[in-house]
């Protein structure tokens, strides 16, 4: 395992992010724990030693799972992170309630790595109200010990970012989206650049996009394959990240032993990118682009507050495969009758016959029209808008005068269409 100096501590190259551990039943809030325990014995074993969970993974339940597995191991065999999660504005008044819960929760007297979760356009207000006093607050929880390194999340835009380092200059780290996919997709190349500049060292999550970058088409593997025979099509999205300057630590949830195992001896040695092979995996990655209508790693933070219950994620999925003219009705089909997709209604549908989309024009077709939630993903004004702005992705939690789609504009650009 490659390790990377930080501060006075060395960091295993590759952390394990404890959001996709198996499950049972399909219930992603039934963590399989035998099986997760297994794959943090293997981790430790192979030298992993960063472990990052958070108050919302695997419906609330990863953390406390992570506490009784890691209270087997010595406190100082491992760094553990988790996060304030204030991706949802009513945590806010909560702060010192939910920290507590988060100690007890994950067994320990303090975090070595703690973020504020997700920063976004819709919620940076809140988190930057002296109401709240939330920086505040995690300061003070530094200053006692109970914290020992402090740093956020996000998935906001530049200017965001930008703001929220303004308010926060003492960040010790910056976690973002960072995959050769997202490197122009959602601008993560500007957000490195920024973070460079600030000297904030970079955590990277979804690496390899949700399991997105895992396997791609038989045409973009061969050209790969033809450039480094013996590399596997996940590790190109390690090597993407080992040519970049500035990264300190990068996670990856692992459900199951052969991505484990993958992962790990990928990051036990540094080949980084030769500029022939960056300009091959930038082509790539523009042709994946291209077929994408709606960015989604499968977070699955939407699916929490879906009255509907439905499976957004998956749906998304589909949808991405229908503008990319893929054969779905079969899939849509086995969904339960009340979980399907409605038809386009002639009120929310785009009665042109095309859309832009990632540089090419697609039918715009509705996607799901089951509630009237503002912030609801499947709101065909917030899906369209998406297409016409992949450059700057929607944020969890935003608000809808500030998600795409949302407020005064919304009109404006329904009104367009």
């Amino acid at each position: 395992m490659l390790y990377k100096k930080f501060q006075d501590i060395e960091l295993s190259a590759l952390g394990l992010g404890c959001m996709r551990f198996p499950v049972l039943n399909g219930d992603d809030g039934q963590i399989d724990e035998a099986q997760a325990e297994a794959i943090v014995r293997c981790a430790m074993e192979r030298g992993v030693n960063y472990y990052d969970t958070a108050w919302p993974y695997h419906k609330g339940r990863s953390e406390p799972v992570m506490g009784r597995i890691l209270s087997k191991y010595p406190r100082k065999a491992y760094y553990l992170a988790t996060k304030f999660p204030g991706y949802l504005t009513e945590n806010f008044p909560k702060a010192e309630e939910i920290f507590a819960s988060q100690l007890e929760r994950c067994r320990v007297d303090y975090f070595d790595f703690y973020l504020f979760h997700s920063v976004s356009d819709g919620n940076i207000d809140g988190y930057l109200d002296p109401r709240y006093g939330i920086i505040d607050f995690f300061r003070e929880q530094k200053k006692a010990g109970r914290i020992r390194h402090l740093g956020f999340s996000t998935h906001g835009s530049l200017a965001t970012v930008k703001r929220f380092l303004d308010a926060f200059p003492e960040a010790e780290f910056c976690q973002i989206q960072l995959n050769y996919m997202d490197w122009t997709f959602q601008r993560a190349q500007d957000k490195v650049t920024l973070l460079r500049e600030r000297g904030i060292p970079i955590w990277v999550m979804e690496p390899v996009r949700g399991g997105r970058l895992a396997s791609l088409d038989e045409g973009s593997e061969k050209k790969l394959r033809a450039l480094r025979p013996d590399e596997s099509i996940p590790a190109w999205a390690f090597r993407f990240l080992q040519s970049i300057d500035g990264i300190g630590m990068v996670l990856s949830g692992m459900s199951n032993f052969e991505q484990l195992q993958d992962n790990i001896t990928t990051m036990s040695e540094s080949k980084p990118l030769s500029p022939a092979e960056w300009d091959a995996l930038l082509n790539v990655a523009q042709e994946l682009t291209r077929r994408t209508a709606v960015p989604c790693t499968r977070c699955r933070y939407c699916v929490e507050k879906c009255p509907k219950t439905l499976d957004i994620p998956s749906l998304l999925a589909l949808y991405n495969r229908k503008v990319a003219e893929e054969d779905i009705r079969s899939e849509l089909a086995a969904l339960p009758a009340e979980k399907q997709p409605p038809p386009a209604s002639p009120a929310i549908a785009v009665k042109r016959s095309a859309r832009r989309v990632s540089g090419s024009h697609r039918p715009w077709t509705a996607l799901h029209t089951c509630c009237t939630a503002e912030r609801c993903v499947f709101r065909p004004s917030v899906i369209r808008c998406a297409q016409n702005h992949q450059k700057e992705p929607f944020s969890h939690g935003a608000d809808r005068d500030r998600q795409p789609g949302g407020g005064a504009g919304r009109k404006e650009r329904l009104r367009r269409l």
